[in-house]
């Protein structure tokens, strides 16, 4: 397992690519391509190719990114949060670097996730199957479900997770392989948001929460980091 990554700042050459069309419609590809072009060194691993960045979890790939903007624009990001209650715009400046981030074990070689449906998944035969093994999503699966989350955020989240199945009760491989976002679709909202929880709590990362009060009615939300000015001087 290789763990140290050495990044430089970004530069005109990473500015192209931002500006590059082919990847404005491709989040995932470009996230690769930033991530290849600004990583001196990852572990001991040689520098050819962007496999290893495709291979990254989502999660490691958003601490680098995060890293990434913060050595090249500083780590102070101009955000605003409107509160759901009364629409009051509040205008916070956040510290990327002071975000909490859950790491890995050192052990934890393949984080994989085992979820006991409470409904299962019903198969044409009509066997119930309600124990699932996922593995965390990686660049390379947010790289081919891009079109599909820009089109639709329910179903391309079912093209992810497909990809990530890896095993689900009896239910053989080419069959998991060959229905993937169909199997995800067919499950019921209660078993979705037990995936989602589970998924959640057991995924290594930076947590993007925010809790704010609002200064004007007092009402306290939670919404994720306002991201707007992630990869601008603000």
């Amino acid at each position: 397992m290789h763990r140290d990554v050495v990044l430089r700042k970004m530069t005109g050459r990473e500015e192209a690519i931002l500006a590059d069309r082919k990847y404005q419609r491709n989040g995932g590809k470009l996230v690769t391509e930033l991530l290849h072009s600004c990583i001196v060194s990852l572990g001991s691993l040689p520098a050819n190719g962007k496999g290893p960045v495709l291979g990254m979890t989502s999660a490691d790939r958003n601490f680098l990114l995060l890293k990434l903007r913060s050595i090249t624009f500083g780590a102070d990001l101009e955000a605003t949060y409107a509160c759901p209650s009364c629409g009051h715009a509040a205008k916070v400046t956040e510290d990327l670097d002071d975000l909490p981030v859950r790491n890995a074990d050192a052990s934890e070689d393949g984080i994989e996730i085992a979820v006991e449906l409470e409904d299962g998944y019903v198969d044409r035969d009509g066997q119930v199957h309600t124990t699932l093994r996922m593995r965390l999503p990686t660049g390379a699966d947010e790289e081919a479900v891009a079109s599909q989350m820009r089109e639709n955020a329910s179903t391309g989240k079912n093209a992810l997770l497909g990809r990530c199945i890896l095993t689900l009760g009896d239910l053989p491989r080419n069959r998991i392989e060959a229905m993937g976002s169909k199997i995800l679709a067919d499950l019921t909202m209660t078993d979705r948001r037990r995936i989602d929880r589970t998924m959640t709590d057991a995924t290594p990362g930076v947590d993007l929460t925010r809790h704010l009060e609002c200064a004007e009615c007092g009402n306290e939300y939670s919404t994720s980091l306002d991201l707007s000015n992630f990869l601008s001087l603000g």
